[in-house]
């Protein structure tokens, strides 16, 4: 009975137990495929939410172009190219820490989260510039809001319909700071974690989830940037 004992653990359990192997799991690998698969699942969430945002703006677009265009306009392209240049870079900076920590290179793990957190609280500072700009010219949804620039003698309600667009542009770029927040906040908590060395090349998964999570949010600014910033760019 105990050599039976004995083999049987050694078929279903040879490998070492690795010290962030929680409980109930048993191996490394289904906690890293059941981690992933939850983040996937999540993902899924936050694309329809965001989904839903996105067909509000494809509704108002059609329906109001002419203040779209207009409203469009006063928001500063230039800015928001910087900010896309800003968040891929990031998405580099998460990817190279997964990378060293499958190198076992720990300081560079922690090197890199903290580049890839100084580059999103970078992003962070560009949108608090914006934000306040349109504070000082009124622009945000609300009873201050004004509108003094291009209107459309056949549309009585022009600067109504200026003021949904601001509406999206809050609400939609907003979200995606909070979610850049929340993903800062969970870099620093990677990056203490890393400094006690729990991540090698055994144990990453925390990286790689927090890598998608991170990747998914800057895929959403790439797809606001030409949405709100671009098509309106050059209108008059």
């Amino acid at each position: 009975m105990s050599t039976s004992l004995t083999d049987t653990h050694a078929a279903g359990g040879g490998h070492h137990h690795h010290p962030s192997l929680q409980h109930h799991f048993d191996s490394l690998e289904q906690q890293k495929e059941s981690s992933t698969l939850g983040m996937w699942l999540f993902l899924v969430t936050e694309i329809m939410f965001f989904g839903g945002l996105f067909l509000a703006y494809v509704i108002y677009r059609s329906r109001y172009p002419t203040a779209f265009m207009a409203a469009s306009h006063t928001l500063d392209w230039k800015l928001g190219a910087f900010n896309t240049a800003v968040l891929i870079l990031s998405s580099l900076t998460m990817a190279l820490s997964i990378w060293a920590a499958q190198m076992n290179k720990q300081k560079l793990i922690v090197v890199f989260l903290i580049a890839t957190m100084i580059l999103g609280l970078a992003f962070l500072g560009v949108k608090t510039i914006e934000y306040r700009d349109k504070f000082t010219h009124h622009h945000v949804p609300g009873a201050n809001y004004q509108w003094h620039e291009h209107a459309d003698p056949n549309d009585p309600d022009f600067a109504d319909h200026t003021q949904i667009f601001f509406s999206l542009y809050f609400i939609m770029t907003g979200l995606h700071a909070i979610h850049m927040i929340c993903g800062i906040g969970v870099l620093a908590v990677l990056v203490i974690y890393s400094r006690k060395g729990r991540y090698d090349s055994e144990y990453y998964n925390p990286l790689e989830c927090t890598g998608l999570y991170w990747h998914f949010v800057d895929i959403v600014w790439i797809f606001l940037f030409p949405l709100l910033y671009l098509l309106g760019a050059h209108a008059h």
